[in-house]
């Protein structure tokens, strides 16, 4: 049986106040850590997001369509004003509409508030922002810097993980020569390095191994050996199969046997098989036909342990000096919690105790930690400063498992627009296209996809300025045809129907 509209009406009402006492409840919380009095709508429509999708709402969506109204479907910017609009709608239906609708200003207000956030983080960007990392080479010439701001590029990253604080200075200046050149602004983002576990000394299998031809590379069924720093000496495998320095302790002596360890951004996986005191031992189960040469200074991802180091390094305190008195936002690679973001701002107001609020902080989600704190991490930093949120598909994707990371994506983009919060849509973006010249049919549809958030980030590579310029045409391509879940329909030209109005 077909619910009526009054029925359906009851059942809205009913949805909304427990939606909106909810709500209510987790604001209350979270109010103490709000500063920032524009935040306060936001955090409260992100509490009532929270509320609204404990719900299954499916049974609701199907009744409400057949009506022509709004299935709730798009509701992330504005949840109680979406079920408002609703109710009266069916009201209105039921004969029994009293008092005007929700007005257009109040239904609008978060993509009023999330568009102000953006500006205030990217600057007067075009409709989507392009973030662009920075290459080592970017220090010696004025060459790149040049390139990006003829292509009004948005903004430029540089990585604390590499180089030196004398090469990002280098690069700061010709970021400024070139707005001098180009009358075009280009904000610079920092990112911190992060709590990253890589790889240390490599010691291979010797040349009187039976795969010594292939010495260099490690294929599947092979042993792997890791150690601490400086303890590839007690690795009892050394000489007849690789050993590996970890740069953190914490990992080995939490590790199990069974546990799955990553190496290279997941390029190659392992299953540990024997605990030591000096390490673990993990023989190769996932990679690739080819193998994977083993180096010093690549990404170690252990995602079947939560692990007890601090997100902000020692590395990171030194080099924040630098970033707060040169950078226009900082970026916290690896946060995982609301506690790892009042670190980072209590070192901030150390540095910028005048104005430290006033720069924007970029919440890099790279574990399933992080996911799972979001809300709250989110609003630790939103409720102080300027935010925004990066999906950084690399570790992430690593640290969740590739199936899960489509899925994760479209949640944090979801978030991130119900708490009136831009989003960036990072790693590999067009990574075919940077590296080789020739992009993939899927990431240039993936490329589209990244367009429902505020800003996209292209990695350096050899045909960058290629995939800038391919980029920009495919992003506002798309600003026309999409915005966030929302379809844009515009007359389409792609087909010819008898009849049909040519304009």
């Amino acid at each position: 049986m077909i619910d009526s509209p009054a029925q359906l009406q009851g059942r809205i009402d009913a949805l909304t106040a427990t939606v909106r006492a909810a709500a209510d409840a987790q604001a209350g919380l979270w109010n103490p850590r709000i500063d920032r009095a524009a935040f306060r709508p936001s955090a409260h429509n992100l509490a009532s997001y929270l509320a609204v999708r404990r719900h299954d709402l499916r049974p609701l969506q199907r009744p409400l369509m057949a009506l022509g109204l709004s299935s709730l479907g798009r509701l992330e910017g504005r949840v109680l004003p979406n079920l408002g609009a609703v109710s009266h709608a069916l009201a209105g239906l039921a004969g029994t509409a009293t008092g005007d609708p929700v007005p257009s200003w109040e239904f609008f207000a978060g993509e009023t508030r999330l568009d102000a956030n953006t500006r205030e983080i990217f600057g007067s960007a075009t409709a989507i922002a392009l973030l662009v990392t920075c290459p080592a080479e970017a220090a010696d010439s004025g060459e790149f810097m040049m390139a990006m701001a003829k292509r009004r590029v948005t903004a430029v990253r540089i990585n604390c993980a590499h180089d030196t604080p004398e090469k990002w200075a280098s690069m700061i200046a010709y970021v400024k020569a070139a707005e001098l050149a180009t009358g075009h602004r280009m904000a610079i983002f920092m990112d911190l390095a992060g709590p990253k576990i890589r790889t240390g000394q490599v010691h291979r299998p010797g040349r009187s191994h039976a795969s010594a031809k292939r010495h260099r590379r490690a294929y599947r069924g092979d042993l792997i050996a890791l150690t601490a720093i400086g303890d590839l000496h007690r690795a009892d495998v050394a000489g007849r199969h690789f050993a590996v320095e970890c740069t953190e302790a914490e990992p080995l002596r939490v590790s199990h046997q069974g546990d799955c360890v990553m190496l290279d951004d997941g390029r190659l996986v392992a299953t540990i098989e024997r605990v030591a005191d000096w390490g673990v031992v993990a023989r190769v189960t996932t990679v690739a036909d080819e193998g994977v040469a083993i180096k010093p200074e690549k990404g170690l991802n252990f995602p079947d342990r939560q692990l007890d180091i601090p997100a902000l390094t020692p590395r990171d305190r030194h080099d924040l000096a630098f970033v707060c008195a040169h950078a226009d936002a900082v970026a916290f690679s690896f946060v995982q919690s609301a506690d790892d973001v009042v670190e980072l701002q209590t070192a901030m107001a150390v540095l910028r105790p005048d104005d430290w609020q006033t720069m924007p902080m970029i919440l890099k989600i790279e574990t399933a930690r992080g996911v799972a704190n979001l809300p709250e991490i989110i609003v630790q930093a939103a409720g102080r400063q300027p935010t925004a949120v990066m999906i950084a598909r690399g570790d992430l994707a690593v640290e969740i498992g590739f199936a899960r990371t489509a899925e994760i994506q479209e949640e944090i983009l979801w978030l991130g627009e119900a708490a009136d919060v831009p989003v960036i849509w990072a790693t590999q973006v067009l990574g075919d296209l940077i590296a080789h010249g020739m992009p993939s049919r899927g990431e240039m549809t993936d490329a589209a996809m990244a367009a429902r958030a505020e800003c996209v980030m292209l990695n350096k590579g050899p045909h960058l300025n290629t995939a800038i310029d391919q980029l920009q045409a495919l992003l506002a391509r798309m600003h026309d045809n999409q915005h966030k879940k929302t379809p844009g329909l515009r007359a389409l030209k792609s087909w010819n129907v008898p009849g049909a109005a040519t304009a």
